[in-house]
């Protein structure tokens, strides 16, 4: 198992919870630099110019400088950077991609999202497609960004992007490892095609194992190579199952006026086709957190983890909070006994 982390982008990742720090440079900094020497493998730099856990209007850091410059203070991380098709010409993103491989040694991969939060592209003055529009702009898009990076010159015609005779060079260290996620058909007929590694909303272990098989499937139709399967999740670990219970119980209970990044929620649930209705309480964290149930003690985390392993899970994306202090926890607590017993 590979071990992530959500960079914190929006500040703190508890939308119930009003005294996190909020998102800045020296922080995302000093947590890059300290995970490398922890033992983390990866961290999530999601992309949204609007703060979507603590309120629009609260700050929130932008993913590609942010990655620019950790690239060049970090050695060891792999960086998975969030990027959206509809906010990025591609030709232009392929060169400055490269570029950011190339200062971080090879590091950089992409979490290639397909956008939901039409609000956000309208006050941004850019174009938001409809579900399936999406997905066949991100297909397109990933052609043109693979093919900059594997050809000397590329020419291109398509419905959104077109090319002519074009240059990317230099090119990346190697051609980054694309990250996507996904849950309707379109989703996971795009991503079995042109990605490496599927992405998951949490979930119990038997529904992340069928999605796992769901997608092997379709990728060995395809006749491809074996991708690489994430989840994201929220973790809480404590010297106590008690203790973990009653942390849990803080961060999920709804202060009496509703937080400021409320009002997002009924979008967001609009624009996405989730296989199961969201619970109420789970608004508390994002991408189904909680679902995983990864509250409890170092060996509870440790046995649940190890039944994901087996299940064919091969990377764990978390947010914890006060994150500092938690990532440090838990990688001492956590990572590394099972990176032990696994050596």
């Amino acid at each position: 198992m590979r071990f992530g982390y959500w960079m914190p982008v929006f500040g703190g990742w508890l939308r119930n919870v009003s005294d996190e720090p909020e998102a800045s440079w020296d922080y995302a900094r000093r947590l890059t630099q300290r995970s490398e020497e922890t033992g983390w493998d990866l961290s999530l730099i999601a992309e949204l110019n609007l703060n979507d856990i603590k309120g629009v209007e609260a700050p929130a850091l932008d993913a590609w400088s942010t990655a620019a410059a950790l690239a060049a203070v970090t050695s060891t991380i792999e960086l998975m950077v969030a990027v959206r098709p509809n906010f990025h010409q591609p030709a232009l993103f392929a060169k400055a991609a490269a570029n950011i491989d190339r200062i971080a040694g090879g590091r950089l991969s992409l979490n290639v999202v397909s956008s939901w939060w039409a609000d956000e592209a309208r006050q941004y003055g850019l174009i938001f497609d409809e579900h399936d529009d999406r997905y066949a702009r991100t297909a397109e898009w990933l052609e043109v960004v693979d093919m900059l990076w594997s050809k000397e010159r590329s020419s291109f015609a398509g419905h959104y992007y077109s090319l002519d005779n074009a240059v990317c060079s230099p090119k990346p260290v190697k051609r980054p490892t694309i990250y996507a996620g996904g849950e309707s058909d379109t989703a996971k007929t795009m991503i079995a095609r042109q990605c490496d590694a599927y992405v998951m909303h949490g979930d119990p272990v038997e529904a992340i194992a069928d999605k796992i098989a769901d997608l092997a499937a379709r990728r060995e139709h395809l006749g491809r190579t074996q991708m690489i399967f994430g989840m994201a999740a929220f973790a809480i670990v404590r010297d106590s199952e008690a203790e973990a219970r009653r942390e849990l119980e803080r961060i999920t209970r709804l202060p009496p006026e509703p937080p400021k990044g409320f009002a997002n929620f009924d979008q967001w649930l609009s624009g996405t086709k989730l296989e199961r209705e969201l619970k109420l309480q789970e608004y508390s964290v994002s991408n189904r957190g909680l679902r995983p149930g990864l509250v409890g003690t170092p060996e509870q985390l440790r046995e649940r983890i190890e039944e994901y392993q087996a299940a064919g899970l091969d990377l764990l994306l978390l947010q914890m909070s006060p994150q500092e202090e938690e990532m440090d926890r838990f990688a001492a607590q956590v990572i590394a006994p099972m990176k032990q017993a696994q050596s």
